[in-house]
């Protein structure tokens, strides 16, 4: 999800030097007020774990803007992709048991999985659907499950089979969600029970985090931080903060990203990771040292790419992906991390192995400039090192960057700027229709009046009006303004009838969960 669909935040680590820190900087309060104020988060919370320490848990700010109750330890946010590591410690958990091995087929467990090639079908093992080397495009296919549908797993799976790779298999690396859902219902058939009660029975009656939830529907009252955005402008990340609606549901997601926790709760959960899994308080071991290690060893490498002159010193020179973990590198020391995002929320697990220290960042805005800096003090913290002016860094490089998308986006608008105003080819009436795509489903569009309706028919979300734009190309306007807009071009045979419907997002920022470009859509003939 990125973000939302849960991207990953690589980072690296300094030079280590011989100091070891027992506490937190002592500056940690002043410098979390200020990174908040920057970048306009309502609230956050920072929990830190030290091999056979006491926790620290801070809270800083509000759970929604304009309302009273602070964050506090025990406010749930919504933790996104950082819920992948939870579903491979339940694989490793059964790896451990013999009841299934990494290179077990998924085909030998889920009979009928299918992906487009019926190689990649008979070969996808287990461990090939939780390192992002499938083949697929980023994101490819999130909008089965992303703004929420009425899809089942078992049709999300099912819609893999007309997902068409970009890549050849194994090849590189393309982060995914579908694939863990994939993860989700091996855990389900192997335990003959559902994602969820697994992750309850092996992880978190065992921690006893039992605020922690499954589902990202929280009950009325439920100290819980709201999700916010920069979502009123074209280009997402600019304009006022506004807090969103509710929490994107994405439950048919869960084994991607579907948990809610607090720090108090996660600070049990990176201890684990510290100890390799074992909980220090019980004795008790959830997955062996041997699992430990193979779910931090890297399986898919990613490229560097030249980081932002002002984030020079934060470049690493390695990064890869292993078993729901990114590992990377910081001037010479390991790294081992996560990152989660929903639609108004983005949190941050960091573990540095050699140093016996770990910690996680929840905030409830969706950009994650406040994240960043407080991520990279902290490893200079521990690490031993003076830290640079890191929230002054970061905010004059997501400045540019929101800049850049703004003028390329308006660049767009500017291409025939003057000349008269071309197409469409038909009458407004004749786009009418419904519209196929292999995976997703159908798209129904309506002629009212002089303009044109197009509607997700399995997403409400995704509904509302066509605008035109040039020749046979339209814009979305949905009526839920939290969710990205797109282009729809339409190419007509010779004959002047549709051929098919392609979409596009508008923002060159949007996030990949939001994968128009990956439908191809067919009128639906009589």
């Amino acid at each position: 999800m990125q973000r939302f669909a849960m991207k990953l935040v690589w980072f690296a680590a300094l030079f280590v030097a011989s100091a070891s820190f027992a506490a937190p900087p002592a500056d940690l309060d002043r410098y979390a007020a200020h990174a908040l104020q920057t970048f306009g988060t309502p609230g956050m919370t920072v929990a830190i774990v030290e091999q056979g320490k006491p926790y620290v848990v801070r809270s800083y700010g509000v759970r929604r803007m304009g309302e009273p109750a602070k964050v506090d330890e025990h406010t749930l946010f919504a933790i996104g992709s950082t819920t992948k590591a939870f579903t491979t410690a339940v694989l490793a958990m059964l790896v451990d048991e013999g009841k299934l091995t990494w290179e077990t087929k998924v085909a030998d467990v889920l009979p009928g999985f299918k992906m487009y090639d019926p190689y990649v079908s008979s070969e996808m093992t287990i461990r090939d659907i939780v390192v992002h080397r499938s083949g697929l495009g980023p994101g490819a296919g999130d909008l089965m499950f992303f703004p929420p549908t009425n899809f089942t797993r078992a049709e999300i799976i099912h819609g893999l089979r007309y997902l068409k790779p970009v890549t050849s298999f194994r090849s590189s690396f393309a982060y995914d969600n579908l694939l863990y859902i994939v993860a989700g219902e091996v855990i389900a058939t192997v335990e003959k029970s559902s994602w969820e009660e697994a992750i309850r029975r092996r992880i978190l009656a065992p921690l006893q985090m039992s605020e922690t939830t499954t589902t990202s529907v929280l009950p009325a009252g439920a100290n819980r931080a709201w999700p916010h955005a920069r979502a009123s402008q074209e280009v997402r990340g600019t304009g006022p903060m506004n807090a969103l609606p509710e929490v994107t549901t994405i439950d048919v997601a869960a084994a991607a990203g579907a948990l809610n926790s607090n720090g108090l709760e996660i600070a049990r959960w990176l201890e684990l990771q510290l100890n390799a899994g074992m909980d220090a308080k019980s004795g008790t071991r959830l997955f062996s040292e041997a699992q430990s290690r193979e779910m931090w060893t890297p399986q898919t490498l990613l490229p560097v790419a030249p980081a932002p002159p002002r984030l020079e010193l934060a470049k690493g020179h390695f990064r890869a992906y292993a078993l729901g973990w990114g590992v990377s590198d910081y001037r010479g020391q390991t790294i081992v991390s996560h990152a989660g995002g929903v639609p108004g929320m983005v949190t941050l697990f960091v573990l540095v192995p050699e140093k016996h220290v770990a910690f996680a960042l929840f905030t409830n805005a969706e950009e994650s400039g406040a994240l960043t800096s407080m991520q990279y003090r902290l490893l200079d913290h521990y690490l031993g090192l003076k830290s640079p002016d890191w929230i002054t860094a970061v905010s004059e490089t997501v400045k540019e960057r929101l800049a850049k998308a703004q003028e390329q986006l308006a660049a767009s608008k500017e291409e025939g700027k003057g000349e008269p105003v071309k197409g469409p080819s038909l009458p407004m009436e004749n786009y009418a229709g419904r519209y196929r795509d292999a995976w997703y489903g159908t798209v129904t569009i309506e002629s009212v009046g002089a303009g044109m309706n197009i509607k997700f028919d399995r997403t409400p979300a995704l509904s509302g009006k066509l605008e035109h734009v040039r020749y046979d190309t339209f814009r979305t306007r949905w009526t839920d303004r939290n969710v990205e807009d797109a282009y729809v071009t339409f190419a007509l045979n010779p004959d002047g009838s549709i051929e098919r419907m392609t979409m596009k997002a508008i923002s060159p920022l949007a996030d990949f969960s939001y994968d128009y470009q990956d439908l191809m859509f067919v009128p639906e003939r009589p």
